[in-house]
């Protein structure tokens, strides 16, 4: 798909647009500023996490003499509150330290699952996806397409931000639409749906680690599954493709062409260029490798006697493969590892992108350096998390929050209304999921297991709420890029330009993405593998 690059100059901004008078600021933008001056003042997530380590060492210190009525569910026994600044207790710590970093579960779940996707994203296999996908659509269909693209894109963590969304613009300029229209789909997709997807991806695993860790201060025995919420999130994405496409053409883009002319510089303006031959034969060879993978796993599966499935005779045959001694179900993260890894070196054999095997050790090290930090937040939250779990504050706030919202009688759908209202609240605050949800996991899985909701649908519940309101927070790392990508189509642009594309998105998603999760759970719909959505299950 080519474009004219000089279309489009020439044309004039209304100078009434977006205009703000000095001094003046709306009271969206006054709200957003507030936000982001808030959002500022918190610490950084990993110091954060530290913070939240020396207060519950001090809370433990301050609440240990104290005799609580309130009873451990597992025991029956009295909650005691262990003080965490004994001398004891502090030599356990330092001699702990270590184990409970290395055994933190999300960690090495994440890095596993990203070995896989780097070398993917490195010799160009997902890249040259996404291009494909995308130059195959007709014009009126390349909403949905856009955004269903922006959606698979969440596979390798940075790809959608920095490709997908630029992408969009440049097909929809090229095609005749208004090209901040192209960015509010695909953004809408990349962010707003960010926990949607039909593939599994590295947050499934790192948010299942988190949901498992905060799950054990009730039950020590507790497994939850990376899909878990596999089939709840492969059916929003058609929701949230619905929701982006109706908002798109119907509200988004009619006021932009109304209100928001082009005027940007589009001398240097990028093409939607097809696939090379060497990127065609490369895609063909590692869509095969794929297949060949999956149809070679299916038959390892189905095999008399597999060694994949749960060998105990009582089981059913569907039940030896998903049940919770299942190899294959706690192989989930070595498959997708292994289900990236393979169409990745494939492709880039085929498509020249690589020319041996340091080419592909180059690939995993650069997905490794993007999670440098990640390490360093989970090193943090592995000791914080660790704290409030031995000083049994985290039992203690479980058993008495479950009570009191059991006194108060609200139902389990309003409960987690609040889960979802919550999340989103969080999010315009502390921008890494993860960290929202190493903050929030740790009190609300164990509380709602003590209502008896399962933690597989308090995930989802937060998985919704996260994802809808990243789309209109300043404090999101990619938000400042994206503004720079408006700016290229519309020289007022800015933070609220992008504010006000995305809002309806934000508000329509909310709302429909929460009541698709309460009429998903009323018919009954499996969540994901392995999982209920009552506890016990």
């Amino acid at each position: 798909m080519s474009q004219n690059n000089n279309e489009g100059q020439g044309a004039s901004p209304n100078p009434d647009l977006h205009k703000v008078l000095p001094g003046e600021r709306t009271m969206l933008e006054r709200a957003l500023n507030f936000i982001e001056v808030v959002g500022n003042k918190l610490p950084d997530p990993a110091v954060l996490f530290f913070l939240l380590m020396i207060i519950v060492w001090v809370l433990s210190a301050l609440l240990a003499p104290v005799q609580f009525a309130a009873e451990h569910p597992s025991t029956g026994e009295p909650i005691r509150i262990v003080n965490q600044l004994a001398g004891d207790e502090m030599a356990q710590f330092l001699v702990n330290m270590v184990h409970v970093f290395v055994n933190f579960a999300p960690l090495g779940i994440v890095l596993v699952a990203l070995l896989g996707v780097g070398v993917a994203e490195h010799t160009g296999f997902i890249n040259a996806g996404l291009r494909r996908m995308l130059g195959w659509t007709s014009v009126k269909l390349l909403t949905p397409m856009l955004i269903l693209v922006a959606i698979i894109s969440h596979t390798a963590a940075d790809a959608g931000y920095v490709v997908v969304i630029p992408l969009g613009a440049v097909i929809f300029y090229a095609a005749g639409r208004h090209p901040l229209a192209g960015i509010a789909a695909a953004f809408a997709g990349v962010s707003g749906g960010f926990s949607a997807n039909f593939i599994p991806s590295a947050i499934d695993p790192m948010l299942a680690g988190i949901t498992e860790a905060a799950g054990q201060v009730v039950d020590p025995n507790l497994y939850v599954n990376p899909l878990a919420n596999w089939f709840f999130m492969a059916a929003s994405s058609l929701v949230v493709i619905g929701v982006g496409w109706w908002l798109t053409d119907r509200i988004i883009e009619p006021r932009l062409i109304k209100d928001t002319p082009v005027d940007g510089d589009m001398s240097d303006m990028p093409t939607m260029e097809p696939l090379s031959e060497r990127e065609s034969r490369g895609l063909f060879w590692a869509t095969m490798s794929i297949v060949a993978a999956i149809v070679l796993l299916t038959i390892a599966v189905l095999i008399p006697d597999s060694p994949l499935r749960d060998p105990d005779p009582a089981l059913a045959f569907h039940e030896t493969i998903t049940s919770f001694g299942a190899p294959l179900m706690r192989s989930i993260v070595p498959l997708i590892f292994i289900l990236f890894l393979i169409p990745g070196i494939v492709y880039g054999y085929a498509a020249g992108t690589i020319n041996g095997h340091r080419d592909i050790i180059t690939g995993m090290s650069k997905a490794m350096e993007s999670m440098g930090y990640y390490i360093v937040m989970a090193f943090f939250a592995a000791q914080f998390i660790a704290a409030f779990s031995n000083s049994n504050l985290g039992i203690l706030v479980a058993v008495n929050g479950a009570e009191w919202l059991g006194e108060m009688g609200l139902p389990a759908q309003l409960t987690i209304v609040g889960i979802v209202a919550l999340s989103w609240v969080v999010n315009l605050f502390v921008g890494s999921a993860s960290a929202k949800w190493l903050i929030i996991a740790p009190i609300f899985v164990p509380m709602l297991m003590q209502l008896g909701i399962s933690p597989e649908l308090t995930q989802a519940a937060y998985r919704v709420g996260d994802s809808t309101s990243n789309i209109i927070t300043p404090l999101l790392p990619y938000f400042p890029l994206i503004v720079v990508f408006c700016k290229r189509y519309f020289t007022g642009a800015g933070i609220g330009t992008l504010i006000s594309m995305m809002l309806p998105y934000a508000v329509a998603l909310s709302i429909i993405w929460t009541a698709f999760l309460l009429l998903y759970w009323f018919i009954g719909l499996p969540l994901g593998l392995q999982a209920s959505y009552t506890y016990p299950g």
